[in-house]
């Protein structure tokens, strides 16, 4: 079957995140989305443990499901897979760096052994993605030796302030980071700013498996990155999902869903304050300053890639090996410019919940329907717009120094 999977989002005692995310709204909106296995996340805070522990069961092997009680209002057939997000703030080599770190767990028990640990080390109770002055591969140390299950994958890897990649405060490579546990990192996260092809350009990263996560602070935006496997339903278990991330098997990772990744707040270079977007080569031109105010501008994620790219992989470059990736603009986006709306409007959100009552998820509706199904629920702009999307007929405004890109269907089109 079919498995799409989120991994990475955010629990309401994470900063800026909203208070409707706690689990059994996770579990709905994951049945709308379509998505069958979800973060638990935030699993270091000791209140939203607790929560873990009070509302979850055993389903299958490492993942879990809401109780009883809960399940009566929706989200029956999620499961859940244990994750945390750790920033680690320390200095290395002479430079301040601040690295954010995915953690995968295989059971209960194994998060309560790591939050024990990690405790004596930071105040877990501020923040659902604590920060502790911790070194990457340190922590990457203490989780291993606590089970070697785990996986530890560095998060949204080219984001400027906190990608293990970033310009701001980053490393230029994966065995500068991890040092000899570098083998034991299986995994990258790619972040809504690249794309796996864009991740194809960095030879260090061709036996590493690339993974999308939503990094969710809202219900909305749960999905809005994920993976998709092939697991048997008698297979499905946070083992066969660590193995065939370990081994990045082609044949049961199906492919990735992904932002175009110029919608991403920090793909071009630039400087929010002024208003000013740059590509790689107008950073180059202006010597790395803002034209503006002359001050250094935020080196975003396309230039960073190009900076560490194999220059003999630059021109249409294929990993081989490489699995394969689906661009997609989540469906309120398509629906709200169609109706020129806002996303969070009444009209925009009436047409969504009439979409999914008569074509089931949103994931269905995006990748699969038909045009006359979709037509015929919510007109033909709509349907040409989700046409659009799967086809790559959209027009991309970067993103740049914490500002979304845009990606605009329906310009210069006669309805």
């Amino acid at each position: 079957m079919k498995v799409i999977s989120d991994f990475h989002i955010h629990s309401k005692y994470s900063r800026a995140v909203s208070k409707k995310m706690i689990l059994s709204e996770i579990a709905k909106w994951a049945e709308k989305k379509g998505i069958k296995v979800v973060g638990a996340s935030d699993f270091t805070h000791p209140l939203w443990f607790r929560e873990l522990k009070e509302q979850l069961v055993t389903a299958e092997n490492g993942l879990y499901k809401l109780k009883s009680a809960v399940e009566a209002d929706g989200g029956k057939e999620i499961r859940f897979i244990l994750t945390t997000e750790i920033s680690c703030v320390y200095t290395k080599n002479g430079k301040g760096r601040r690295v954010h770190i995915l953690i995968f767990a295989p059971n209960l028990e194994t998060v309560n052994k790591i939050n024990n640990k990690l405790s004596l080390l930071g105040n877990l109770k501020s923040d659902g993605r604590p920060i502790l002055g911790l070194d990457a591969k340190e922590l990457a140390k203490i989780v291993l030796e606590i089970s070697s299950d785990c996986l530890i994958i560095p998060a949204h890897i080219w984001t400027p302030w906190f990608g293990v990649f970033g310009s701001k405060s980053g490393f230029n490579s994966l065995r500068e980071c991890f040092d000899e546990l570098a083998p034991q990192i299986y995994a990258v996260e790619s972040g809504l700013s690249s794309d796996p092809q864009m991740n194809s350009l960095i030879p260090e990263l061709d036996n590493k498996t690339i993974i999308s996560g939503s990094d969710a602070h809202s219900l909305p935006h749960l999905g809005r990155e994920s993976c998709v496997f092939e697991i048997e339903e008698n297979k499905l278990s946070y083992n066969e999902i660590a193995r065939i991330i370990k081994e990045k098997d082609a044949k049961k990772f199906l492919y990735t869903l992904e932002f175009f990744p110029e919608e991403g707040m920090y793909h071009f270079d630039g400087h929010k304050s002024c208003g000013v977007c740059l590509s790689p080569q107008e950073t180059k031109k202006y010597g790395g300053v803002c034209p503006k105010c002359g001050k250094g501008v935020t080196v975003g994620v396309m230039n960073r890639v190009e900076e560490l790219a194999s220059k003999e992989r630059m021109e249409n470059f294929t990993l081989p090996n490489a699995i394969p990736f689906k661009n997609l603009v989540p469906l309120c986006e398509i629906i709200a410019e169609a109706l020129n709306k806002g996303v969070n409007t009444k009209s925009t959100a009436k047409i969504y919940e009439k979409l999914l009552s008569e074509l089931k998820t949103e994931f269905n509706i995006l990748l699969d329907a038909d045009r006359e199904e979709i037509a015929s629920v919510a007109g033909a702009k709509i349907a040409e717009g989700v046409m659009r999307c799967r086809e790559g007929k959209v027009r991309l405004i970067p993103g740049y120094d914490g500002e979304y890109g845009k990606a605009k269907i329906f310009e210069d089109w006669l309805f």
